[in-house]
């Protein structure tokens, strides 16, 4: 009887040994399906989730088209200025040039003043007296001189202030057109003064 009992109980504990192993090995098995859904699941994650908002390969070219944004600005901006600067410097140099020619005289102030002289011969040719002479050949003639110059030195003076008043000039610009609007100034001032007979007058038929 003692026998038989000592046999029963070897083999239900091998038994539970048995199902003891198993059991083991299934959580063993379970466990490592779930890490590996769990591992599936964070990378579908990751994936549906896209770019994220400050992933660095995006960022470079935001900034290459802000720079190509800036840039273009940039040369517009030169281009006006260049522009603005190549016309008022263009401006200038007439303004001076017109200014130095009413001071100097002109060839279209030439060509008026002899047909004032011609004139005045004609009219005043075997009958006129000494004074009508003097007036018609040489007053006349002085006088058309004067408004002439006086009308090239008041062109330049008007391209002289408009170059001053323009902005983003040059320095350069800015110093021809201030001796261009200085040398109209002082054409205009002499052209006015030689048409009324400021500076000198006419000789009189006595003197």
């Amino acid at each position: 009887m003692d026998i038989k009992t000592t046999g029963k109980t070897g083999k239900t504990g091998q038994d539970e040994t048995a199902e003891t192993a198993e059991t083991a090995g299934k959580t063993e098995t379970a466990e490592a399906a779930g890490k590996t859904e769990r591992v599936d699941g964070a990378g579908e994650t990751a994936t549906d989730a896209g770019p994220l908002a400050g992933d660095p390969a995006e960022e470079p070219a935001g900034e290459l088209d802000d720079l190509d944004d800036l840039d273009d600005d940039l040369d517009g901006e030169t281009h006006a200025v260049t522009d603005t600067g190549v016309g008022a410097g263009a401006a200038a140099v007439v303004s001076a040039a017109l200014a130095a020619v009413a001071l100097t005289g002109t060839w279209a102030g030439k060509v008026v003043s002899e047909r004032e002289t011609l004139l005045g011969q004609i009219k005043t040719s075997g009958s006129g007296t000494p004074t009508q002479q003097i007036s018609e050949i040489y007053g006349d003639a002085w006088h058309s001189t004067a408004l002439v110059n006086g009308v090239f030195a008041l062109i330049a003076l008007i391209v002289a202030v408009t170059v001053l008043a323009l902005p983003r000039r040059p320095a350069w610009v800015r110093a021809v057109a201030v001796a261009g609007a200085v040398l109209g100034g002082l054409g205009l001032l002499l052209s006015v003064g030689t048409y009324f007979d400021l500076f000198l007058s006419l000789p009189t038929a006595g003197s």
